[in-house]
């Protein structure tokens, strides 16, 4: 199994961000303190990552290491204090599917091209469409509550991918959900990339969430978090989470991690 460790000096390479890429070069950015007293927070410092256009980067790091700061900076919710971010325009999903309670699944997933101006019926078609791709067949109606953790995340998944934006950020996307339902929807996802490819940056704590998902693995430091470590994971999909060469990364990724 092909892998490749980057040290943090190595600059990333040139990218076309036009195509749906993703360059930070050099970036830091810190948090006034929230409270009187309390120390400014170097959320990130010296951080330098790509993801190349139809690429899935995974990025594991320690609790408060900057993973989600990563994610606003790629999406322009937030500029860094130094360095560059350059990307194709970005959608984020957020950890909590953020449903409207009131609307059905269909209006919820058709939202962002209501935002977008398109007609109601026309967004409703093309929402509900996708929907049944994603197995949701029945429930374009059905309401939030009346959908399980799962069905949640793939209706807020549709809204995501029907804003249109060629990068997707992910931030803990199935973190809410037990177990069992988080193997699911991982295998879910990665089918569903495979028919809807994007480029996407995906933050989690899982580790082996992100070696069965991503292209490649990105380990960050503790706050303020910069990238130590980049592994390819090159093992052809579809993935085995008991493949050797799967486990070895895991295993790797994981001393990265404690190192």
């Amino acid at each position: 199994m092909p892998t490749r460790t980057r040290t943090p000096e190595e600059a990333p390479p040139e990218v076309d961000t036009g195509l749906g890429a993703v360059c930070l070069r050099d970036v830091s950015k810190t948090f006034a303190a929230r409270r009187r007293g309390a120390a400014p927070v170097s959320a990130v410092r010296g951080l330098s990552l790509t993801a190349r256009p139809g690429e899935i980067v995974a990025v594991v790091g320690p609790s408060g290491c900057g993973k989600t700061t990563l994610l606003e900076l790629v999406c322009g919710l937030t500029g860094p204090d130094s360095g560059t971010v350059e990307a194709a325009p970005a959608a984020l999903m957020a950890q909590r599917d953020l449903l409207l309670p009131w609307r059905s699944a269909v209006d919820n997933a058709a939202l962002a091209l209501r935002v977008a101006r398109v007609e109601r019926g026309a967004a409703r078609e093309r929402a509900g469409a996708l929907l049944r791709d994603f197995g949701l067949a029945g429930f374009e109606r059905a309401r939030p509550a009346e959908l399980s953790g799962g069905m949640r995340q793939r209706v807020a998944f549709a809204r995501t991918l029907l804003s249109g934006r060629t990068v997707l950020c992910l931030d803990e996307p199935f973190a809410a959900l037990d177990a069992l339902t988080r193997q699911e929807m991982q295998d879910w996802l990665a089918g569903a990339l495979l028919a809807q490819p994007r480029t996407v940056v995906l933050v989690t704590h899982d580790v082996e969430e992100a070696i069965v998902l991503a292209d490649r693995v990105l380990v960050m430091s503790p706050r303020p978090g910069r990238v130590v470590a980049s592994l390819d994971v090159g093992v052809a999909r579809p993935r085995s989470r008991t493949d050797p060469a799967l486990v070895a990364l895991r295993e790797r990724a994981l001393q990265e991690l404690r190192a």
